[in-house]
């Protein structure tokens, strides 16, 4: 039986060839979305009555942000007793004692008393974080596994790349502000951002965001960010750089609160005007304005280089495949680059055989005789 041949048919019609190019919505769209989302972010940070309200709820957050409350206010205190006080008075004063009470006042009792401030301060805050998360998410964090030396030494990584991420983002903002015309409020724009991201970082650690998409969700939300980051950012620049450091610790745990109760919009970057419909077309926005920002760029580059000259230094005479690979923040972040196989003796840890993957795999043969001879 004969089967005759069908003509070809075109998977695409010459009438719907026009669906296969991308829609974008156009430039004052665009603007009044971008206006309406950084709305948005001042309504978040704004947001008191939230903090308040949980303050109020549960008695180990009321605690904690008091003992943030009037450890920062020392601190702010000591400051400016330096600034406003201390230093017109002992200034050109002949005496060498009296021209240096100001380096022994910093020294013996500012100093000392700023860093153990910050220190309690990340402690609670974290405590903070926790705690909100919990009431307003439920118990959703992954279990705590038991502290191992392995465990601990991925902890000290994690702590020791988030202080170096700190001061590289404080050296990229004195940068920034080096620019002359228009630096200042560059390094302006780069600090609300900065505020915002260490703002939300907490909740995005709890959803298990790694370093990377967390840059990548702060970045593809310009907008938003910027302004939930305006009002801490606005506050801390007016003194000194310890002064704005410990009122922004003063100020942190409350806006800990109001990351934890934000919405961040838009749900969709590359289609804002996404619903729920199963047929809706795609409308990106205008060409004309960047979906996402570089904005951390420089911080990760920075990140990238201080983490490639400590393992290199501390690889020496090692060979080249222990290093760390070019991602190198993302995997000192996670602790990926200690050797774990300098474990101390008498501690155990779990040894698996890793094949290549074009290496064949040995099968074992049992012959029929030896199983006779087995039974």
């Amino acid at each position: 039986m004969s089967t005759q041949q069908q003509p070809y048919e075109y998977a695409h019609r010459p009438t719907s060839s026009r669906a296969a190019y991308p829609v974008f919505l156009s430039l004052h769209e665009t603007l009044w979305l971008q206006a309406k989302w950084i709305l948005r972010g001042l309504l978040d940070a704004f947001r008191w009555d939230s903090v308040i309200r949980t303050a109020s709820s549960d008695p180990e957050i009321r605690s904690n942000i008091l003992k943030s409350l009037l450890l920062n206010m020392l601190s702010l205190t000591s400051i400016y007793t330096f600034d406003l006080i201390l230093q017109p008075l002992v200034h050109d004063h002949p005496s060498w004692l009296h021209r240096n009470v100001g380096w022994f006042y910093r020294v013996l009792w500012l100093l000392p008393v700023v860093g153990v401030s910050f220190y309690l301060n990340s402690s609670w805050c974290n405590i903070i974080a926790k705690r909100t998360f919990v009431l307003q998410h439920g118990n959703r964090a992954p279990q705590q596994q038991p502290v191992t030396y392995t465990g601990m030494l991925t902890m000290l990584a994690t702590s020791a790349y988030r202080a170096v991420m700190v001061l590289t983002s404080v050296i990229v903002s004195f940068a920034l502000g080096a620019i002359p015309y228009g630096g200042p409020l560059i390094s302006f724009a780069f600090m609300c951002w900065v505020d915002a991201y260490y703002c939300f970082e907490f909740i995005w650690i709890a959803r298990g965001l790694s370093l990377s998409k967390r840059v990548r969700y702060l970045e593809e939300r310009w907008p938003y960010f910027f302004a939930f980051g305006f009002p801490s950012a606005a506050l801390c620049t007016w003194g000194s750089g310890l002064a704005n450091a410990a009122l922004f610790a003063l100020l942190f745990p409350a806006y800990i609160i109001m990351a934890m109760h934000a919405r961040p919009v838009p749900q969709d970057p590359f289609n804002p005007l996404h619903s729920s419909k199963k047929n809706d077309t795609v409308r990106y926005p205008s060409p004309l304005i960047p979906i996402r920002l570089p904005i951390f760029a420089a911080v990760i580059w920075l990140n990238d280089v201080i983490v490639r000259i400590l393992s290199v230094g501390g690889s020496a005479g090692e060979p080249r495949q222990n290093r760390l690979p070019s991602n190198s923040s993302e995997r000192a972040e996670e602790g990926a680059g200690i050797d774990f196989h300098r474990v101390p003796p008498g501690t155990s840890k779990p040894h698996q055989q890793v094949l290549h993957p074009s290496q064949p795999v040995e099968r074992k043969v049992v012959r029929s005789s030896d199983r006779r001879k087995r039974d």
